[in-house]
This record gives C-alpha cells, sequence and structure tokens, in this order.
C-alpha cells in the first residue's frame, strides 16, 4: 500500500467529517444535551461487558479482588443472579447488547441480523456516530457487537468501534489508510504547531469563554495522535487488551461526551488453563474499570449525569479442571448465573436484588432509561433498579 505524507490538519478534517454530525460544524465536543426521559437524570451510560467468563466467587464472593466494584455496588445496586443466556463467549456477549438469547458458536464470526442496543438508541434518539460507541479488546469478531443486519437498523444506526489497539475500526480506518500512520511528534513539532496556531487565532476563546473551533481541533487532534502512536498502545500486562479497552472508553468520555459507550472485554478467559492468572485479570480489570469510574466522579458534569452496568458474559464451572483452571460448561449455578452492578443517578443506592433476573434484561433497561423501543428485544427491565 502506498503510504501518503501525512498532513494532520488533513488528517483531522476528514476524521472529523467521517466521524458523523456530532462532531461538526466546529467539533463542539461537548453536546449540549440534557436527559432524554422526563423525569431522569441519565445522559449517559457505560456498559462493561466483563466478558471471558467470570464467577462471582472470585468477585463479589472475594470482596479483596474488587474493591471498586465493591464501592460501586456499595452506592448503586448489585444483582446476584442475573441468569446468562448463552455458554460460548460470542454469543453471549452478542446477548448482551441485543437482549435476545443468541444461539452461536464460539468461533462463528458473522452479523446477527438482530439489532444491538446502540441501534434502536441512534434510530429512536437520532444520535450522531459521535454519541454511541464501543471499545473491544481486538479481534474480527468483536466488530460485530456494533451492529446487527436488520432492513430497519443495521450499520447506519452502528456504534463507532474501537479495538484495543486504538484504531478506529470503523469511522477513521479509511482515513489512515489514505494518509499513513502518523508518527509521534516531537517536542520541537508541538512547539512550532503551538506558534503557528497561535499566527492563526487559533488559541483565542469565542463567546463567553467559550473554545473556538480551533481550540476544539486542537484537542481532538492531540487525542488521535496519542491513540494513534504511544499512549494506549503501550499498556502491558495479565489484562493488557482489557486495559486497553478501559483506557479508551476513558478517553472517548472525557473528550467526546458521548451518550453510550460500550466496552468489551476477554482476558479472563485465561482461566481455562491458569485459576492463578484468571484471577490476576480480574483484580487488574477492576482497578481499570475504578481509574474509568473514577474519571466520571471527578468531572462534574459526567458524574452527575452519567451510569454505569458492569456484568460478566457469564460465569465458570464450579470446579477446577486438570490444568487447575476453569471452563466453562458444567451447567452449575456459578456458571449459569452471574453478578451485575447497577451505579447511576437514577438508581437506588446500596440496594442488594437477589431475585432471578436475565443478562438480556440489560438492553431493554438502557433503552427504557433514555426512551428508546427494542423493538425485537426478548428481555424486559430489570426489577426493583431505579430509585
Amino acid at each position: 500500500m502506498n503510504v501518503h505524507p501525512f498532513d494532520r490538519r488533513g488528517f483531522l478534517k476528514s476524521a472529523a467529517a467521517t466521524a458523523g454530525a456530532g462532531l461538526v460544524p466546529g467539533l463542539s465536543l461537548a453536546s449540549p444535551f440534557g436527559p432524554l426521559r422526563v423525569g431522569r437524570k441519565t445522559e449517559r451510560v457505560v456498559m462493561v461487558a466483563f466478558a471471558g467468563g467470570v464467577r462471582t466467587r472470585e468477585t463479589f464472593g472475594t470482596p479483596g479482588n474488587v474493591p471498586n466494584l465493591e464501592v460501586m455496588a456499595k452506592e448503586g445496586v448489585l444483582f446476584t443472579r442475573m441468569r446468562t443466556s448463552n455458554l460460548g463467549h460470542f454469543g453471549a456477549t452478542m446477548s448482551m447488547f441485543t437482549g435476545i438469547p443468541e444461539a452461536r458458536g464460539i468461533r462463528e464470526n458473522e452479523r446477527e441480523v438482530d439489532p444491538t442496543l446502540f441501534e434502536y438508541l441512534r434510530k429512536d434518539l437520532k444520535l450522531a456516530s459521535s454519541d454511541v460507541w464501543i471499545t473491544t479488546t481486538g479481534g474480527a469478531q468483536q466488530t460485530n457487537y456494533s451492529h446487527g443486519l436488520h432492513p430497519e437498523y443495521g450499520p447506519r444506526y452502528g456504534a463507532t468501534t474501537m479495538d484495543g489497539d486504538g484504531i478506529f475500526n470503523r469511522e477513521f480506518k479509511s482515513v489512515i489508510e489514505r494518509y499513513g500512520l502518523p508518527k509521534k511528534m516531537t517536542d520541537q513539532e508541538k512547539a512550532l504547531l503551538e506558534r503557528m496556531r497561535g499566527e492563526l487565532g487559533g488559541g483565542q476563546k469565542g463567546e463567553q469563554g467559550k473554545e473556538s473551533g480551533d481550540d476544539n481541533l486542537a484537542r481532538v487532534e492531540e487525542y488521535i495522535l496519542q491513540e494513534l502512536t504511544s499512549s494506549t498502545t503501550g499498556m502491558t500486562g495479565a489484562n493488557a487488551c482489557d486495559a486497553k479497552a478501559l483506557r479508551l472508553a476513558r478517553n472517548l468520555l472525557s473528550i467526546f461526551r458521548p451518550r453510550v459507550t460500550g466496552v468489551v472485554l476477554q482476558n479472563a478467559d485465561i482461566a481455562h488453563g491458569s485459576f492463578n492468572g484468571y484471577v490476576e485479570v480480574i483484580r487488574r480489570n477492576d482497578a481499570a474499570i475504578g481509574e474509568l469510574w473514577n474519571a466520571v466522579k471527578s468531572d462534574p458534569d459526567l458524574a452527575e449525569t452519567t451510569a454505569f452496568f458492569v456484568m460478566p458474559e457469564f460465569g465458570r464451572n464450579a470446579d477446577l479442571n486438570a490444568r487447575r483452571g476453569l471452563d466453562h460448561g458444567d451447567g452449575s449455578d456459578d456458571l449459569n448465573y452471574v453478578s451485575c452492578v447497577a451505579w447511576g443517578p437514577d438508581f437506588k443506592r446500596g440496594a442488594v436484588v437477589k431475585d432471578d433476573q436475565r443478562v438480556i434484561d440489560v438492553t431493554p433497561t438502557i433503552c427504557d432509561l433514555f426512551g428508546a423501543t427494542p423493538k425485537f428485544a426478548k428481555g424486559s427491565k430489570l426489577r426493583r433498579l431505579f430509585a
């Protein structure tokens, strides 16, 4: 492939144009919207699919492993018996986003017809692509979570997708191919860029102290360059892919402030061969989820308007296998029931719900929160959630 010289302003303008109406004109990063349903405070939702297979025994059954989720649960609602819908990773995670028990095998890689949460919200609420994102741990399967193929919905209503290496899978992929992968700016280049912006008046404030279009352009430019060079892609460790997906979600919320942010994790599947490795992933992911959650809580606007849902796709077997690991297929309650945490301005505080509910109930609940209709979902709203 021919690599064209990288022009930063050209890249930025092209990226903005392809990112959807929400970033044009002027690339307004903090959209001036309020609650989408009368009587509700929630303006944004973060849904973390703690995929890879995670038992409650190693989360809320061992509080020391998940101190951040413990605090989140004490400030929100903990559902202790959420029935899962599928025991294969692809179908199980897909069911979380469609609200339908998806009978898909672990290695299948085809899009479902069923619409996703993202499509329901974008179509019913007329949201731009920049308002709805999903970050994943990478891999061709996971790009399928953004949208289905139903003729009433489909890709035009899908979530903007980023994989765990910081590449914009959909909107920005063609732009990257057109301009080539950028190199990180040196200090000298940054200083020169700032001088150029100053000469062009880019550092001036608009009316009432608001940032000018050039200021917003500069912020988006910096974000794109960081994600395409060294910021998130350099992360390592037992949960490296999961940590990248969570870091990307944190950056997106801080800068773009989307309505809906989905996050898909998967490193816990190391449990097949190593129980200790699996527990280490749980601990690290709790810390990374805590960083995301604390970033939201430290932002006054986000703290008052953002809701979280965190839950595994399914659990794991009751007993260790011959490798001193945990598989998923014994039909036990450890496998079929997981715990879900919901935290947000419209939810109860410090509630524990022990009634049987379902993982597929989360998508209809989020749709109800925003006033959208999940026409084809089989789940129902979570009971005993709202204050």
